[in-house]
């Protein structure tokens, strides 16, 4: 904790300035989270919650709140032309941060969690941690999911672009927006993600792309150039990889294709999905051949089919027909 904070906590402590305390307990909480003190965080916010034996329910204010001055990171940034907002805010209890992935990628990503933990340590010596994380990949196999474990493993807020805002039709006005959005985000310590970042980093060399689409290419380039956050990352994620511009690649600090998940992984996904309610004899070989090429995404789909179709046929017990079931109905849409 830094010294004049401490000193603040203290002085509102020997005060009994109730407020004060509410709002400096606050602070030093989002503090170690935004050190990717994750852990400690959670701790400390745990503790403030418990009620003090000696007082009626009705009689004791939270101890740890956000007070309304210090919820959001700052204004978020919004379109001059519109004033509509160009990020959403992702609550972190609306989180996921379960991942299954092949062992190369999760190291991968344990990678990034562990140099954004171990930033002070790495800025002594002159070095950066990776900032800047590209993930590519088919549909449904987990980069959203990706920036949400990201934003939980290190405590920062996540915020997602808009590209529905972000884009204009009026000449010079998307490059705009979107630099103001880095701006904003450079300022505090946030995880700014970027889904489907291809509708802005599209290749130049095609010759259908109008000029306006050429120089928001060539703004996002210059933008990733300068990008300084505070203490954050910047999450970018494609489909359509093929078609991002070839300069792109090389600003970022780490490129992670995402794959679909093998044998392995399939038959695990299944299984955790289903760990809520009981399983009957399953071929599990016989189930994962019919699933060959799915994405994480639809595996968890035939699971919650199949325990749904149990549910309702008031069995409550997932059997090898169910699962067929729900893995053709999947192959057919």
């Amino acid at each position: 904790m830094k010294g004049e904070l401490l000193k603040r906590f203290f002085r509102a402590i020997a005060s009994s300035d109730q407020e004060a305390i509410d709002k400096l307990t606050y602070l030093v909480i989002e503090e170690e989270r935004s050190k990717g003190h994750t852990l400690l965080a959670d701790q400390l916010e745990n503790i403030t919650k418990k009620k003090p034996k000696d007082q009626s329910p009705n009689s004791i204010k939270p101890a740890y709140s956000a007070p309304e001055n210090l919820q959001g990171l700052s204004e978020l940034p919004t379109s001059k032309r519109f004033n509509l907002p160009l990020v959403t805010t992702i609550p972190r209890d609306k989180l996921r941060h379960y991942m299954v992935l092949p062992d190369k990628i999760e190291k991968r990503f344990q990678r990034i969690e562990r140099e954004y933990a171990a930033r002070d340590r790495l800025a002594h010596h002159e070095l950066h941690y990776r900032q800047k994380i590209l993930l590519y990949g088919p549909p449904g196999c987990g980069k959203t999911l990706g920036a949400e474990r990201l934003a939980w493993n290190t405590g920062l807020p996540l915020l997602k672009v808009r590209f529905d805002a972000m884009v204009s039709s009026f000449l010079g006005e998307t490059a705009s927006n979107l630099r103001l959005v880095f701006e904003d985000a450079a300022k505090n310590p946030c995880l700014l993600f970027l889904d489907e970042c291809d509708s802005i980093a599209k290749t130049r060399e095609d010759s259908q792309e109008v000029g306006e689409i050429k120089r928001v290419v060539n703004t996002f380039l210059q933008i990733l150039d300068e990008y300084q956050p505070s203490s954050g990352l910047m999450v970018a994620a494609t489909n359509l990889n093929k078609s991002l511009d070839t300069a792109l690649w090389r600003r970022f600090d780490d490129v992670i294709a995402v794959p679909k998940p093998g044998e392995q992984e399939l038959e695990f996904i299944l299984k955790e999905t289903l760990s809520t309610i009981e399983v009957g004899s399953i071929n599990w070989t016989k189930i994962i051949e019919q699933m060959k090429d799915f994405s994480a995404a639809q595996a968890v789909r035939v699971a919650q089919d199949a325990a749904k179709r149990a549910i309702l046929e008031r069995e409550e017990l997932v059997i090898q027909e169910h699962l067929e079931e729900a893995i053709a109905e999947i192959k057919v849409s």
